[in-house]
């Protein structure tokens, strides 16, 4: 349930921290969020690659957007990954003087390293301890190269001495995106956070019945997302399949589609909700996921969900009601579980009326109310 709003002081000056821009995700979904209570704070950030973010990039072309010192060495969009062993020192550069709350938002670019003056406060909205650091699956298989492997670890090693001493000194009050974050950030920093979900688009009229449909991917196209699985059951079942998403994986998984299964690509926000209302159900493969905000969107448009049984899904998808989980990462299990799902009687509007509680005004009432609550604490 969402707090009271608050009124919060007039005067109150506010900066905004967030790791890069450089993909357009949850995080930075997050930040626009944050970004609309206050839209006159500038974002700090460590580097932003607008050619990246493609045409998502629009959404913050008019910021206030100041970059760190990183984007004076050669090659850094390129080289961004490894030059994250300096990236405390990229946020502790940036002057601060003036300011009298900081929030950033994090995960593993070190925004939370951002110092802020006496008397300040720093909120850090932390999607996830960085998976990188603490042995969970990342967007790539980087130690598949020994090479790169060795150099990695090395480096994490460091990083992970750095992330504790950060998180222990230079944060006042931790927000988790979820229960499951909440727990890592306890176990690997040992602070306490307050969980609030991040801002979801949840239309605010229930949906209409969908005649067929098909199914829908929807996630960055990368390793730890798995859409080779969602992919490959469709292939298997000869189920009409919609992929939503870019990334790295594109070129390889194209080559794995059989003939019902479509890629999209990117796609604007209205071609994301035509995608959602056209749909009969959404997969999410997803290993050990922070929060997943795709399946609480698709939720909103009555989707039941097929979802992997781990990470933030397990608070929001409520098993047999709102969707179906499976096991094991494999096609099998998928496969196992689309077909239950195909036999179960699934209530568009209770999924609905499920979704609501993620909605923006909630995460907008939740972030004032935690910000008023730090601003009053004695010192």
């Amino acid at each position: 349930m969402a707090r009271t709003n608050p009124t919060l002081p007039a005067d109150l000056k506010v900066a905004l921290a967030h790791d890069y821009l450089r993909d357009y995700g949850g995080a930075e979904r997050v930040l626009e969020a944050l970004h609309e209570l206050f839209p006159s704070a500038p974002v700090f950030v460590a580097f932003a690659d607008p050619q990246a973010m493609g045409h998502h990039w629009q959404r913050f072309a008019d910021w206030d957007i100041r970059q760190s010192w990183l984007t004076k060495i050669p090659g850094y969009r390129r080289w961004f990954s490894p030059l994250r062993i300096w990236s405390p020192q990229y946020f502790r550069s940036f002057d601060l003087s003036g300011y009298d709350l900081v929030v950033s938002s994090t995960n593993a670019y070190f925004a939370k390293a951002i110092t802020v003056p006496a008397g300040a406060k720093h909120i850090c909205y932390c999607h996830t301890p960085s998976r990188s650091l603490y042995g969970y699956t990342t967007m790539s298989d980087w130690k598949k190269n020994p090479l790169i492997r060795v150099a990695g670890e090395v480096i994490n090693h460091y990083l992970r001495l750095v992330d504790f001493e950060v998180a222990r000194q230079n944060v006042d009050v931790f927000i988790a995106n979820s229960t499951e974050t909440a727990r890592r950030i306890q176990k690997f920093y040992r602070r306490d956070s307050e969980v609030v979900y991040p801002p979801c688009a949840i239309p605010s009229q229930p949906p209409t019945a969908t005649a067929d449909g098909y199914y829908l991917y929807v996630n960055r196209l990368a390793l730890a997302k798995h859409p080779e699985l969602a992919i490959q059951a469709a292939n298997r079942l000869q189920l009409p399949l919609k992929v939503v998403g870019d990334g790295p994986l594109f070129g390889s998984l194209r080559e794995l589609c059989g003939p019902t299964v479509e890629m999209l690509g990117s796609v604007t926000d209205d071609e994301l909700r035509a995608a959602y209302q056209g749909a009969k159900a959404l997969l999410y493969p997803v290993e050990d996921e922070d929060f997943g905000m795709v399946p609480v969107e698709a939720m909103g448009y009555g989707l039941p969900v097929i979802a992997h049984r781990s990470g933030g899904p397990q608070e929001t998808i409520v098993d047999g009601k709102t969707g179906i989980f499976f096991d094991e990462l494999t096609v099998e299990s998928l496969t196992d579980a689309i077909q239950k799902a195909t036999k179960h009687s699934w209530s568009k509007s209770a999924i609905w009326r499920h979704a609501q509680q993620y909605s923006t005004d909630h995460f907008a009432a939740n972030i004032r109310a935690i910000i008023a609550k730090t601003l009053s604490a004695k010192v």
